[in-house]
């Protein structure tokens, strides 16, 4: 009965069970719908291989596309008071924290490094949208602040990567206050004769776009982002009428100059490189 039990019933099991398919092999283009597969996908930097839709990607990975050869330094940023006006909707502010905590092994929306790109040392501050939707409260306010101390420390640029849904509701007129406090420290980069360089990723919006994240001296946007303040479709409601085609999305705002320039994903190291090597009368080249 044992030789039954312990070798021929696996054997049956085994030719009989179906072999588990991980779901997460395939990823689906919202651009044009297409499969593509996920080693594919990572390997072209979660490009679209057949429409070139840019897809989001987690702020680690943003950090190693934009340094030279992956390689970064991180900065512990200041800590701040949690939950400073005690909210609560549907559930608490400090429960909502920790779990974004937990999801994105994050403190925070806000990632700042330092390193090379393209050979010319930068300050970058990377926006984590997995965090709370990349929504700008007193800690990415310390965030960009401690960005831009460093830049002037290092006497290197600053870099920002904006990807928010806007301002943090949970804390109210603090989260407000990060939009002086974000412009007057991109100023000290400036007044150090400083580059402030923006890459503006999808989505940009809310007090993000109406702060810092519009005030680079070289505006830069990966293709098809979106980019504005309101939502569209509240614009529309607001104007009662019809938004052209295109609106918001990172190639309408270059056509009509509010943006300096759209590039690829594959070719930012390199032309930001190339951009803060003109500013800073360095020469860039990896």
């Amino acid at each position: 009965m044992s030789w039954l039990t312990n070798f021929v019933r696996p054997k049956i099991r085994k030719l009989v069970q179906k072999t588990d398919v991980p779901e997460n092999l395939w990823d689906k283009c919202p651009a044009c719908g297409q499969m593509i597969f996920h080693r594919e996908l990572d390997a072209n930097q979660r490009v679209c291989t057949h429409c070139g839709h840019h897809m989001r990607i987690d702020v680690k990975r943003r950090l190693e596309i934009m340094f030279d050869e992956g390689k970064y330094e991180r900065i512990d940023l200041p800590k701040v008071a949690i939950d400073p006006l005690k909210f609560k909707d549907r559930k608490r502010y400090v429960d909502r924290l920790k779990e974004a905590q937990a999801k994105s092994e994050e403190q925070d929306a806000i990632v700042v490094a330092y390193g090379t790109m393209s050979g010319v040392e930068a300050v970058v501050a990377a926006f984590n949208f997995d965090f709370m939707g990349g929504s700008m409260g007193m800690a990415v306010g310390e965030g960009l602040v401690a960005a831009a101390d460093l830049a002037v420390k290092r006497k290197a640029a600053l870099v920002a990567v904006p990807a928010s849904g806007g301002a943090r509701m949970q804390e109210g007129i603090l989260s407000l206050m990060q939009m002086p406090r974000t412009t007057i420290a991109v100023d000290q980069v400036k007044e150090a004769g400083l580059p402030f360089i923006v890459l503006l990723t999808d989505p940009t919006t809310g007090g993000v776009s109406a702060s810092f994240a519009m005030l680079g001296d070289v505006q830069i946007a990966e293709p098809g982002a979106q980019i504005g303040f309101a939502g569209a479709r509240v614009i529309e409601e607001t104007i009662r009428e019809k938004l052209p085609e295109g609106f918001q999305r990172a190639e309408y705002l270059l056509e009509h100059g509010i943006i300096d320039l759209v590039i690829a994903r594959k070719d930012l190291r390199e032309q930001i490189g190339r951009v803060i090597g003109l500013l800073t009368k360095q020469s860039a080249g990896a």
